[in-house]
């Protein structure tokens, strides 16, 4: 049995009434498994249990009637699959930080926690394109020289900024073997999602140094601070990046046992790193913990 196309099955089922009340034998049966296969399938490749994704779909969804209906936030809770305001205030706290009350008046939609529907396209890319666990390391501080610039989601200037870093690559004293890094200089936990589904956040892109003696003035330079980070590995093109960071900041993040810290997240591009349309191309992504 294609155990995606039966993962796929489950998640229509659940998208399908997520309104309704689940039961997980329902999910199991639209599935064609048996709840316990199913059971440890959804975890191993979604990488959480069914009642947690559940949970947070709903949540996720109840932000947008937040933002943009007029509805009391008890019949949302209800919607929600909540028995009371009190349990839906508790569980969104919990993931974006503050009440149903204060996220409706603030009037701004976060990206932590914003957990999209997972398609086939995602299935198989939480399968085949990420490593689900990470690995916890402990590094010392990091010294980047190259460009900075700011991009979003809708308008990913990110290419230039690399074009312009390689046409200025030879004027920075490394060699050629040296990483490269792309820094996020955005708290992504604390990020609005516009109306428009667009995030904007600062990106640093460079190349490892030394230091930072005999550098042009065109060069910005940044320190990575040392620390522990979780360190995730993308496996694919770069088209395909923003699927590992929707798992880690819709998933990943929320049922985690690591405190975040507020230092920078960041990507490392190494000799494993074939080319930004290369299928086997392989990048990590540093998660700053405590």
């Amino acid at each position: 049995m294609d155990y995606l196309a039966s993962l796929e099955k489950a998640i229509e089922y659940i998208e399908q009434n997520l309104d309704e009340e689940l039961f997980s034998e329902d999910i199991a049966k639209a599935a064609g498994y048996s709840l316990y296969h199913l059971t440890h399938i959804f975890t191993a490749v979604i990488g959480e249990p069914i009642g947690s994704y559940i949970q947070k779909r709903r949540l996720s969804n109840s932000c947008k009637k937040l933002l943009y209906s007029n509805k009391r936030i008890i019949d949302i809770a209800i919607e929600s699959g909540f028995g009371s305001s009190e349990a839906f205030s508790r569980a969104f706290k919990s993931v974006y930080g503050v009440s149903p009350v204060v996220y409706r008046k603030n009037n701004s939609d976060l990206y932590i926690g914003s957990k999209m529907m997972i398609d086939r396209e995602a299935l198989l890319h939480l399968a085949e394109g990420i490593t689900i666990k990470p690995r916890i390391v402990e590094i010392d501080k990091i010294f980047v020289a190259g460009i900075r610039g700011e991009t979003s989601i809708l308008h990913n200037i990110l290419p230039d900024l690399w074009n312009r870093l390689f046409e200025i690559r030879n004027q920075i004293p490394t060699s050629y073997e040296a990483r490269r890094f792309g820094i996020c200089e955005t708290d992504r936990t604390k990020t609005n999602i516009s109306k428009d589904g667009n995030v904007t956040f600062s990106e640093t892109v460079g190349i490892e140094v030394d230091n930072f003696q005999c550098l042009p003035r065109n060069v910005n330079t940044k320190i990575i601070p040392g620390g522990r980070y979780a360190v995730f590995t993308h496996k694919g093109t770069v088209a395909t990046l923003i699927k590992t960071y929707d798992y880690l900041w819709g998933s990943w993040v929320l049922f985690t046992k690591e405190t975040l810290d507020e230092r920078e997240d960041f990507e490392i591009y190494d000799k494993r790193f074939l080319g930004a349309d290369n299928v086997d191309s392989q990048i990590d992504i540093y998660i700053p913990i405590k």
